[in-house]
């Protein structure tokens, strides 16, 4: 699927795409093509434009996550949007497929997250360490199948691996996350973990946007949004 298809919002400020499995949201030491590559040459090619494309990053999203994540087409934005994902004025709702229910069907977990940063890895615990942060966040269970749940959650902290490090702690593994314990991967090396939902006030335009991306197509992503669409209102 091309970017012009995964495009989910794009004004003169700002551009958001629906993130793959696999895809780099900007460049790190493995060299590999990211997506802000794509998303340049598709802006490059869509509006003719000559040279180079500027192209900021505002924030970012792991590797084997899918879902929104927005870039800036001026230098204001990125600097506004930066300032704006510091806080809570951006509201950042997930989607997660675990292989266990929590004990409470919605609640909030608060933990204290101490990064691992040789290891690329996070540890959620219930008392604060030295040099941890706390992390929290609010979840709710939205279906079931017979082996797995479908979790969504809205962060109310920003920390590194934050979602799949308190799950873990709670003994709760996202589908395919082989780094926080799941038992097999995914057939694509991605993680069932998925940026759903993104509102914020537009940092120029001063208009509330809300952005939703549509989960991956796999079956059992279409299996749980088909028993989120039978729900009654």
């Amino acid at each position: 699927m091309g970017i012009a298809d995964r495009v989910l919002y794009e004004d003169n400020h700002l551009i958001a795409i629906n993130k793959l499995a696999g895809e780099l949201v900007q460049g790190d030491e493995s060299g590999d093509r990211t997506l802000a590559d794509d998303v340049k040459e598709y802006l490059k090619r869509k509006y003719n434009k000559p040279g180079n494309v500027y192209l900021g990053i505002p924030h970012r999203l792991d590797r084997p996550t899918t879902g929104i994540v927005i870039y800036t087409k001026t230098d204001k934005a990125l600097s506004r949007m930066t300032a704006l994902f510091r806080t809570s004025d951006v509201k950042k709702t997930y989607w997660a497929i675990v292989d266990r229910c929590p004990e409470k069907m919605e609640g909030e977990l608060i933990h204290y997250i101490t990064r691992d940063a040789k290891n690329n890895k996070s540890f959620a615990s219930g008392k604060e360490r030295p040099g941890s942060k706390i992390a929290r966040l609010s979840y709710r269970v939205l279906a079931s199948s017979d082996h797995y749940h479908l979790i969504e959650i809205d962060l109310h902290t920003g920390r590194h691996h934050q979602i799949r490090a308190q799950l873990a702690a709670l003994g709760i593994h996202i589908k395919g996350d082989l780094k926080y314990g799941a038992a097999r991967s995914n057939p694509d090396g991605g993680i069932c973990l998925h940026a759903r939902r993104v509102s914020f006030m537009h940092p120029v335009k001063k208009e509330a946007v809300e952005i939703i991306a549509p989960p991956p197509g796999d079956t059992l992503w279409t299996y749980f949004l088909g028993k989120i669409e039978e729900r009654p209102c």
